[in-house]
């Protein structure tokens, strides 16, 4: 795993071919040998779900902003760090609505081969270096910001159920799609039907507000936001412009 993310990493920040599919799929009903050699070597921790959502909409200072993007990237690295054996982590990129405009996966499950430590350094590395990915087109900028959809679609896709799930989006929050227009005063996010997100641990939004320069703003988007994730049923939500 951790060469397979290093190549991705490297690649596109080198200026090579960027394999925009990469993906290492370990099973999570690995066998009790090994999870004794791991548990024995750094203590039983309960496992849990990681999915991390990649930002590319031209609105967020993560596709172009160096120093934000590494501060970022350092605290996601941190939460990856915390994982015990058997947790999963996904990371998907997002912006327009077509699945053609995202096709970037990564898929892992922690083991004696992919070692917490090791998936949040070649983590913390793809997302500190998604500005150069942008810049040298590996990444493309988008033109619309479907935060809710993505959270239905890797929900859905992904799950919360079965171990603690926590979603974390690298965003600025600025919802711009069919839902809502939020870069106007007078949006709204619109309330989400029943409470599709129930069984999901927390959201995390990092850098709700980045870029609009506007402190009025910035909690404007993060009212919105602290409210629509509390509605939509997540547990807990840490919703933040800074750090």
């Amino acid at each position: 795993m951790n060469a397979m993310l290093a190549f991705v990493a490297a690649a596109g920040l080198a200026g090579g071919a960027l394999t925009m599919q990469a993906i290492d799929r370990v099973s999570a009903a690995a066998p009790q040998a090994v999870q004794a050699a791991y548990d024995g070597d750094t203590g039983a921790v309960a496992p849990r779900r990681i999915i991390i959502g990649l930002d590319l909409s031209k609105s967020n200072p993560l596709i172009e902003n160096p120093a934000f993007a590494s501060k970022v990237a350092v605290r996601i690295a941190n939460e990856v760090k915390k994982l015990g054996f058997a947790s999963e982590v996904h990371v998907r990129t997002f912006g327009n609505f077509d699945a053609s405009s995202n096709t970037f996966y990564f898929d892992t499950v922690i083991s004696t081969r992919a070692r917490p430590e090791n998936v949040a350094a070649e983590i913390q590395k793809l997302v500190s270096g998604t500005p150069l990915l942008v810049q040298r087109g590996k990444w493309v900028a988008q033109d619309s910001t479907n935060i809710v959809a993505f959270l239905d679609n890797a929900v859905s896709s992904i799950g919360c159920s079965g171990m603690p799930t926590t979603v974390i989006l690298a965003s600025d929050g600025i919802e711009d799609s069919e839902y809502a227009r939020l870069n106007r005063e007078d949006s709204r996010l619109p309330p989400p039907e029943g409470h599709p997100f129930r069984g999901c641990a927390e959201l995390q939004i990092l850098g709700v507000g980045q870029g609009t320069r506007s402190p009025v703003e910035t909690m404007r988007l993060r009212t919105q936001w602290m409210r629509w994730a509390q509605d939509a049923g997540f547990s807990h939500n840490t919703i933040l412009n800074d750090w």
